[in-house]
């Protein structure tokens, strides 16, 4: 902008003309405050999204095959006190646990590394990072409700989940959606730490894996080495087990169903589902934030660096 020229006023919401990732940053941002810039990226990622209909079909297709192969694994019946199944109640705890996660995890990985290049030059002229991280957040999480009542609900009506009250459907919903924001925003860390759209599938795997090594649901946390207890640890999908299982009653169902496996299922779990629900919730809270966190102070870093690199290279 010349020197004496008068700042532009703000631009109008322009409506995407291609499925382009550039279209979703205006030419020049003005200096307007959070609040205002979270609002506008939020509206432009969501018609973005609307406006790309393979996006649209793989973020409602993928919960819909994901509940579908739920539905042909597991039998119906495995909470029933008078002939429960307690190895298959443990996997499909786990499984849910999981699938929250694999949603989350999918959505973020590839939010922001396609933006890069365009959100740096953004970023000089004035859009901050804090806004964008967040308005990631609020435009993927409501999908990720979605997916996540959608699961619970077509498990429930084909009796692959206890009858329960509305309370204990409360508990395993907030434990769902809080499991699928603390893997969408370690989407967005691992999907601002990378270059590329294709490191960042090369990701997936990589954070997948020991999700579900180290779940305590194939090995339970007692059952593990000192060092595996400590990566546990690290592990949301440990939490997120841990308060599903907790809050269907894993523990009385085990010790006080009719099935001879439960007590020594019971015995080699330890207390791993005695912990109350609202335990697991803090812990996946906290994960979130603090991957929230991180992506943005990786995209300051790499924002500054860019624009170094690119000063030094004129």
């Amino acid at each position: 902008m010349a020197g004496g020229a008068k700042a532009a006023p703000a631009p109008p919401v322009p409506e995407p003309e291609s499925g382009s990732r550039q279209s979703a940053f205006p030419a020049a941002w003005p200096r307007v405050g959070p609040v205002r810039q979270w609002a506008l990226l939020t509206r432009r990622g969501a018609a973005l999204l609307l406006h790309n209909r393979l996006s649209v079909a793989v973020l409602a297709g993928s919960p819909v095959m994901i509940v579908a192969m739920f539905a042909v694994l597991f039998r119906a019946g495995a909470f029933d006190p008078a002939a429960p199944d307690p190895g298959s109640s443990a996997m499909i705890m786990f499984w849910i646990a999981f699938g929250t996660f694999f949603f989350g995890l999918t959505y973020g990985l590839l939010q922001i590394c396609t933006e890069l290049p365009v959100l740096r030059r953004e970023w000089l002229a004035g859009l901050r990072l804090g806004p964008y991280v967040a308005s990631k957040l609020t435009l993927v999480l409501p999908v990720l409700a979605l997916a996540d009542a959608l699961l619970l609900a077509v498990l429930r009506v084909l009796d692959r989940l206890p009858a329960a009250g509305w309370d204990t459907y409360l508990s395993l919903f907030t434990t769902s959606l809080l499991a699928s924001a603390a893997a969408l925003a370690l989407g967005l860390l691992a999907s601002a730490a990378v270059s590329e759209p294709g490191q960042a599938t090369l990701m997936l795997p990589l954070l997948c894996f020991p999700q579900v090594l180290f779940s305590g649901a194939f090995v339970p946390v007692p059952r593990m080495t000192l060092a595996g207890e400590v990566l546990s640890l690290a592990m949301t999908n440990r939490w997120a087990y841990e308060a599903l299982g907790g809050a269907v009653g894993l523990e009385g169902l085990w010790r006080d169903g009719a099935s001879p496996l439960g007590p020594p299922l019971l015995a080699s779990y330890g207390d791993s589902f005695a912990h109350p629900a609202s335990r697991g919730w803090l812990i996946l809270a906290g994960f979130a934030l603090l991957f929230l966190v991180a992506a943005w102070a990786v995209l300051v870093r790499k924002c500054r660096r860019g624009t170094a690199t690119g000063r030094a290279g004129r």
